[in-house]
């Protein structure tokens, strides 16, 4: 159990970039993914991100030869996925003991949409066994869905089977796309803002929903030549049992989640040098968020959300999140949390309004979602 826990390496495809390197110069040039979309025929469109579709087969097709993906069908989701997990396959190799991880909530939900019965496909388990088989992956895949905290908790997961000494090593991959079940929803919810949206911010009205894949290597023997390093210190998942969609509002379930992480990682709030927090912009998550955060002492640690600009992500945002998080440490840099004019929550907050240099050693990764499920993780720079 002395065992260090590593990301070393990171990728993601998002509507601002098909790498790390192009959404980050995105960001930090205030661009957002989230536009007006028509996402339900017959139905008028809505703020959502979404990824460029012609782009997305663009990209496969250069990527991926007809040799290499052997004519198989692909749904859109997959080749999100294994666009995404590409160059870390490449650049990592697979062993016996390497885990593999699929974090989504909805996975192939769009292959209902026509049928009549349910398609092989829409299973997650044989969803995450597919992409595993097409890189050959050697052990049984394991698939992580639990709402909207599912891409912090795989994160934990790869972590804790690593010390556990069942994997030495573990891909992580995350994603969700815009299907009209989601959005439906969503909208059955009266959830989904009518404009881009504000998250803590006084005006805030509601969440535009987004798609992306991200993917995360995660070890215990980092090589010598990594490009970074960080260290997974600790994480907790706390189900609050407050309610089938509604947060708690005393703000238990984060409450813990944040205290059993950083007690874990032997970090104090005084440590902490970044937040990057949940944010939906619907009322009653981010009143909880500042609430719980309040609670640890944590309200004058600068804090973002990232939905602004790449909207909720469902499975893909905790992981996408943490990635952003530890590229801006990487690079000094945090990024406002987009929208945000006037404070909407009755406790305070220290919300990033604009890029700011920093020195960041440790993260706060936090999610919150639907049946009371939330999670945190600390990571440390190395």
């Amino acid at each position: 159990m002395n065992k260090e826990i590593y990301i070393t390496d990171y990728n993601c495809i998002t509507p601002l970039g098909f790498d790390v390197e192009s959404n980050w110069k995105a960001l930090l040039e205030g661009k957002s993914g989230v536009a007006l979309h028509k996402v339900i025929d017959n139905h008028e469109a809505f703020f959502v991100s979404k990824i460029d579709s012609e782009k997305l087969e663009e990209e496969f097709n250069k990527l991926f030869d007809s040799a290499q993906s052997d004519n198989q069908n692909f749904t859109r989701l997959e080749k999100m996925f294994l666009l995404s997990l590409k160059p870390l396959v490449e650049r990592h190799q697979i062993s016996d003991e390497t885990a593999f991880i699929l974090s989504t909530t909805k996975g192939n939900i769009s292959l209902l949409k026509n049928e009549n019965t349910l398609p092989d496909g829409v299973y997650l388990s044989n969803l995450a066994q597919k992409l595993a088989d097409f890189f050959g992956f050697k052990t049984k895949p394991i698939v992580v869905s639990n709402a909207c905290v599912s891409g912090v908790m795989a994160i934990s997961v790869a972590k804790n089977m690593i010390l556990a000494g069942q994997y030495k090593d573990a891909f992580v991959v995350a994603g969700d796309e815009i299907s009209e079940f989601v959005i439906s929803g969503f909208n059955s919810f009266q959830a989904i803002g009518s404009e881009p949206c504000k998250p803590y911010d006084k005006n805030r009205n509601g969440i535009n929903l987004g798609e992306a894949t991200a993917a995360a290597y995660i070890t215990s023997t980092p090589s010598a030549n990594e490009k970074f390093k960080f260290k997974i210190l600790g994480d907790s998942a706390i189900n609050d049992a407050n309610h089938i969609s509604g947060p708690s509002r005393t703000g238990d379930g984060l409450f813990m989640s944040v205290q059993n992480a950083m007690k874990e990682a032997k970090v104090s709030s005084e440590q902490i040098d970044f937040i990057s927090a949940h944010g939906t912009a619907t009322l009653y998550n981010d009143e909880m968020e500042a609430i719980a955060f309040n609670r640890m002492d944590l309200q004058n640690v600068p804090l973002n959300s990232m939905k602004g600009y790449y909207g909720h992500c469902l499975g893909a945002s905790g992981l996408l999140e943490s990635i952003i998080s530890m590229e801006s440490t990487l690079n000094s840099t945090l990024i406002p949390s987009k929208n945000f004019e006037e404070m909407g929550v009755s406790k305070d907050l220290n919300i990033i309004k604009k890029n700011q240099s920093a020195e960041v050693k440790y993260i706060l990764k936090t999610a919150s979602g639907f049946g009371g499920c939330n999670a945190a993780i600390v990571l440390e720079k190395c």
